[in-house]
């Protein structure tokens, strides 16, 4: 909580993006603070891939991967996007961990 405004962190598929902008401003104007993806990999931002090695792409995976745990933490609770039910990989892992973290949890769907 900072100040009077809880903070929540949105989890899901970065080919979501729509659903993501849609909970941000929905979220925002109920008095929350929103803390979202840096950005969309699988819908719009396909250039950062572009002319990564493997050995990089996996490293900026990780890193990215790493970074939303940390907006976790700094999160009293995740919003999950979630369309038709849809939790990939790297969702599962960060729902675990808030839930190791003892966050609340919410879910589009």
């Amino acid at each position: 909580m900072v100040g009077k405004y809880k903070v929540v962190t949105l989890c899901g598929s970065t080919r979501f993006k729509d659903e993501f902008m849609k909970v941000q401003k929905e979220l925002t104007l109920k008095g929350y603070i929103v803390i979202s993806v840096g950005l969309f990999g699988h819908s719009g931002d396909s250039e950062v891939w572009e002319n990564m090695d493997e050995g990089t792409l996996t490293k900026t995976k990780e890193m990215l991967d790493d970074m939303h745990k940390r907006k976790i933490d700094m999160s009293d609770e995740i919003f999950v996007i979630n369309v038709d039910g849809y939790i990939g990989d790297s969702t599962k892992s960060e729902i675990e961990y808030a839930k190791k973290t003892g966050k609340k949890i919410k879910y589009l769907e």
